[in-house]
């Protein structure tokens, strides 16, 4: 019991961690102003549209997505749920501490933490097990329909990132980026990251000598037929075949 409960206490302190920094990740790529990923500049057309925070938008974009869920037939885990919930609140808080980069360099900065902490966040909150993020629920929903996992993701993410940048979301440089090196490095991050599966408990001593005890006894006991032409010799009632 003691063991199940420190598993769960590490799962819990991968997904927390790894959601809030996912929310500060998006902050920098924000505040690097090159053009994010396209989900978030879905986000940030939505806002500029409707004139809400990225946060408010964010939440609200994963409620959606958990609709599309319904005819994909899709099951939301407690990841999922945590995910949709807290990462919007952790951006907008994000968002009014981090200060705006002016030279280049310390926008380029932004935009490679950025990256590299969506990687790292992507590792930790997937690697606890408990489900994937609203929008990679999408992907793998269509993927069991049939459609390639590559297509699906290119579909999604084309149609979100065309949707965004027609309603004034960034796209630049950075949405490049991201892009190309977001996969490498989740592919880097997440098996050094995920939580390792239990390992099965071992048979105790007596247990594994009492099975083996009563194997050896069967087949010490069980006769052997006769051979073929040759009469049987075996005295016990039911060991002879019938003639």
């Amino acid at each position: 019991m003691r063991r199940a409960g420190d598993r769960v206490a590490r799962r819990t302190a991968l997904l927390l961690s790894g959601l809030a920094l996912y929310g500060v990740s998006t902050a920098l790529l924000v505040r690097a102003g090159l053009g994010t990923d396209p989900w978030t500049v879905l986000t940030q057309g939505v806002a500029h549209a409707a004139g809400l925070s990225l946060g408010a938008v964010m939440v609200l974009v994963s409620a959606v997505v958990f609709v599309l869920w319904i005819p994909l037939r899709q099951r939301p885990g407690i990841g999922t749920l945590a995910n949709a919930v807290l990462v919007g609140p952790v951006l907008d808080q994000a968002l009014r501490v981090l200060p705006t980069p002016g030279p280049w360099p310390w926008r380029l900065l932004f935009l490679l933490a950025g990256l590299v902490g969506t990687a790292v966040a992507t590792g930790l909150y997937v690697g606890a097990g408990w489900g994937p993020g609203p929008r990679d629920g999408l992907m793998t929903g269509l993927a069991r329909l049939g459609v390639p996992v590559l297509v699906a993701r290119t579909l999604i993410e084309a149609s979100v990132l065309t949707g965004g940048w027609l309603l004034g979301g960034t796209v630049g440089i950075g949405t490049a980026v991201y892009a190309v090196g977001i996969g490498p490095l989740v592919a880097f991050f997440l098996p050094r990251l995920a939580l390792k599966p239990g390992e099965p408990q071992a048979t105790t001593t007596t247990g594994s000598a009492r099975t083996a005890f009563r194997s050896s006894a069967a087949v010490r006991v069980r006769p052997r037929p006769p051979t073929p032409g040759q009469p049987c010799t075996e005295r016990r009632a039911g060991h002879c075949p019938r003639r």
